[in-house]
């Protein structure tokens, strides 16, 4: 999906690791909501509470999701889960847009 209708967007920026990462709230009629980003090169580790799909809209990025041993290569159009309660690592190797859908 490349455009979103209906929702509700927070003007506030969520910002992260000194400014490097952000993203806005958006929220949707249902009351449900996603976020989109912003991620500049380099080497962050996240926490999440929900489980989390992660889709990539434009760069280049590696990632290591719990329980497993290697790195895996996104990029542009790809897409990952992470798990519920976790933590995963992400090393953004150039400029990061991203939309985050948190799922219950």
């Amino acid at each position: 999906m490349s455009e979103f209708s209906q929702v509700s967007i927070e003007k506030k920026a969520n910002s992260y690791f000194n400014g490097k990462v952000t993203s806005r709230k958006i929220t949707f009629a249902d009351g449900s909501f996603k976020t989109l980003g912003i991620m500049m090169p380099g080497e962050y580790k996240f926490a999440t509470k929900e489980r989390e799909l992660m889709e990539i809209s434009t760069g280049d990025c590696d990632i290591l999701l719990p329980d497993c041993g290697e790195w895996q290569s996104i990029s542009s159009g790809g897409s990952f889960y992470v798990s519920a309660d976790s933590e995963f690592e992400i090393k953004a190797k150039t400029v990061v847009d991203y939309c985050c859908s948190y799922l219950k």
